[in-house]
């Protein structure tokens, strides 16, 4: 990446994970989750040359993910879930849970739902890369100031821990110990533990002696109220959704509910002192990242008129058939690309 090009917004990030968890829930369908998933792919090609800015790449990648994860989905559907038409094999009767047919149906909706943890495992890797970890924390409402300096310091201790450990073990290794059994972990274990007490308490002394915590409670009567009834407004509105099929007063309680517990729990943060030694500022790019992941938002859950959500809630049962295609949900996923163009445009 050039000096010049700031890295992506915390905030850019977390509108774009939004987008990509709101369509791998909604969808099973095929089409719509090759789409999703090559443009995750794309972003994480993107983001592979770029330098990382956050965690570290975890043990397991994407890739490896994939293959564990969708033929143990499939597997498990499939010997769980006896339902569908083209019968593969048959299971005695017998046996608890795993008796009874064995369905290609079945096979191919656990597949689904295994890619569908894919993306999402992706997405997150990808974010949790690009992004630095002040940020996150920074995206922690005020409310919860306490919460997000709790996280900081136990994110923070665990590579100091790490460093402490190999120096212990360094320095025992120098004074001859080897570990042979259980009890040589001993003279590892026991320095660790009093070097990890030690600092948690030199901590605690200095956060109580500068008033952590120590002003008035933020949760009243009103910001309860505010957050319980909003989430209130969301169940019902989920529930508008899914159960009774009323789409457009389900969205609109799912606007109304999301609005009531944002806006509570910012009327609380209004009145916790806040101080931004380094502020993030929101360029172009995190603009057009943030407007390409809300506008994917806006067509998968606002009541568009002439555009048919039929076709997101593919189902192979009872007989595997074609999925639907649906154009106007199909060019909204490519909101999901943005990030990828805008880190390839940065390492140019």
């Amino acid at each position: 990446m050039s000096q010049t090009q700031a890295p992506l917004h915390a905030g850019a990030w977390l509108c774009w994970l939004a987008a990509v968890v709101v369509l791998l829930t909604l969808t099973r369908n095929p089409i719509y989750l090759a789409l999703a998933l090559a443009w995750i792919a794309g972003v994480g090609l993107a983001a592979s040359h770029a330098p990382s800015l956050g965690q570290t790449a975890p043990p397991l990648s994407p890739w490896r993910f994939a293959l564990v994860v969708a033929p143990l989905s499939a597997l498990v559907n499939g010997l769980t879930v006896h339902v569908g038409g083209t019968v593969l094999m048959r299971l005695p009767a017998s046996w608890p849970l795993f008796g009874g047919p064995v369905t290609l149906e079945a096979l191919v909706y656990g597949a689904l739902n295994g890619l569908a943890l894919t993306g999402l495992f992706a997405a997150f890797v990808i974010a949790l890369r690009m992004t630095p970890l002040r940020q996150v924390i920074q995206l922690i409402p005020r409310a919860y100031y306490a919460v997000a300096v709790i996280v900081a310091i136990a994110v923070t201790f665990v590579p100091s821990t790490l460093r402490q450990a190999r120096q212990i073990r360094e320095a025992q290794a120098v004074r001859g110990h080897r570990l042979q059994g259980w009890r040589s972990w001993l003279p590892l274990w026991l320095p660790l533990v009093t070097g990890g007490l030690e600092r948690a308490l030199q901590l605690a002394e200095a956060m109580t002696a500068r008033g952590f915590a120590g002003g008035p409670p933020l949760h009243d009567v009103w910001t309860r109220t505010g957050v319980i009834g909003g989430l209130i407004l969301v169940a019902a509105g989920l529930l508008l959704r899914m159960v009774w099929g009323q789409a457009a007063a389900g969205a609109w309680l799912l606007l109304l509910g999301g609005a009531g517990v944002v806006a509570a729990i910012w009327q609380a943060g209004r009145r916790r002192p806040h101080t931004l030694y380094r502020p993030a500022p929101w360029h172009t790019a995190d603009w057009l990242v943030a407007g390409g992941a809300l506008a994917t938002l806006a067509v998968l859950l606002l009541p568009l008129p002439g555009l048919a959500r039929a076709s997101l809630f593919y189902s192979p049962y009872p007989l595997l058939a074609a999925p639907e295609f649906t154009l106007g949900l199909g060019l909204a996923t490519w909101g999901l690309l943005i990030p990828a163009a805008v880190l390839a445009a940065g390492t140019r």
